[in-house]
């Protein structure tokens, strides 16, 4: 078996297409320990900031200062966990992609370290517009190519990625659409940068304006007046306009959520039959991936007619119920597809791989 094939599969008379179910973990593969590195780092972060959130009172535009620290901590480690996890299988242009994560862990530390700089002084690191602070000016320049370093570094490693079939079909469809998705997730943020300014106050009650912001109101009712600060419990989503961040979250962990289906059709195999076929299971998730992806549209498109999430017009809901009907066919399609496959040749049964057969 190639090395570049982690079904770790045990053979007997079975069919090729019932053979197979995957394993969940490559072997074989390097580590990438820069990525690693950057996990390590960020995971700390999360926990010294939700220390931070306990002991320091301090609070932006309504939540405390080190709540971006955490979020942004939990959002790196997960994803570079992810990635970290994808350069190690064996895969064409390895030294290329390898550079690329290393670009990316440093980018993302570098970035995220700027960040907690501003959280520590209690004032704002997005956005902020202040240029009599020489900390600020240095930091948003950083912002100014960093993010763009993660975000073509990001999209680099989804081109090199996307034609190649790095595992079974149905984790390399999650991990073709889950790429693409983050890619789009970063993109889309970008449009922040054209919300308009907003004058807000920092920690120690000072006037900072900020040349842009997440929120997106009606131009036709804009002012400078602050706009980020209503939000939602924990996320802090606006409950007054529009909130691109909702986007922006959804598109890059959406290749964490689709390989948790992944890891769930293949925990289910062995108990439902029309689950066994490899192409069921990748069929599933190119379900999943369709769905999902309309979820992120969905969203981007709330929020870019200025719609708060929690007051969702009949327009919206209407799609969002447009969207679960076609998901929910589709995925009837794909069980009465995978039945059929099951009762063509009843008396065939898969065999498990290592991985599945303990999770059974």
């Amino acid at each position: 078996m190639p090395s570049s094939d982690i079904d770790s599969a045990v053979t007997d008379s079975t069919p090729g297409r019932y053979r197979r179910i995957p394993a969940l973990i490559p072997r074989g593969g390097r580590p990438h320990r820069p990525l690693l590195a950057m996990v390590a780092l960020m995971t700390t972060l999360v926990a010294v900031s939700l220390l931070g959130t306990l002991v320091d009172d301090r609070v932006l535009l309504g939540e405390s200062v080190w709540v971006k620290p955490l979020k942004f901590g939990f959002a790196f480690a997960a994803y570079g966990l992810t990635l970290a996890w994808l350069l190690s299988l064996p895969h064409r242009g390895s030294r290329a992609t390898w550079w690329l994560g290393t670009v990316f862990a440093v980018t993302g530390v570098v970035d995220v370290g700027f960040i907690v700089v501003q959280a520590a002084r209690g004032t704002f690191s997005h956005f902020n517009g202040s240029e009599t602070d020489a900390v600020n000016v240095i930091g948003q320049q950083i912002f100014m190519s960093g993010v763009p370093g993660l975000f073509l570094a990001n999209l680099a490693i989804v081109v090199i990625l996307s034609w190649q079939r790095l595992v079974d079909r149905p984790t390399a469809r999650a991990i073709h659409a889950g790429m693409a998705l983050a890619a789009l997730g970063m993109f889309q943020a970008y449009l922040m940068g054209f919300t308009g300014k907003q004058r807000v106050l920092d920690a120690d009650g000072r006037v900072v304006e900020l040349v842009a912001g997440h929120t997106v109101i009606d131009p036709a009712s804009r002012t400078e007046a602050v706009r980020d600060a209503d939000g939602m419990p924990i996320t802090h989503w606006s409950t007054t306009g529009g909130d691109l961040r909702i986007a922006h979250f959804v598109g890059l962990h959406g290749i964490q959520i689709l390989l948790l289906g992944v890891l769930v059709t293949a925990w289910l195999a062995p108990r439902q039959p029309w689950l066994r076929a490899e192409r069921t299971r990748a069929e599933l998730i190119g379900v999943l991936a369709f769905g999902y992806t309309g979820l992120f549209a969905l969203v981007f498109w709330q929020a870019m007619r200025a719609q708060s999430p929690i007051h969702p017009d009949d327009t919206t809901l209407g799609v969002f119920a447009g969207l679960v009907a076609v998901v929910a066919g589709l995925t009837v399609l794909v069980y009465l597809r995978g039945r059929d496959l099951i009762r063509a040749e009843p008396d065939t049964a898969p065999a498990l791989s290592a991985v599945v057969r303990p999770l059974g």
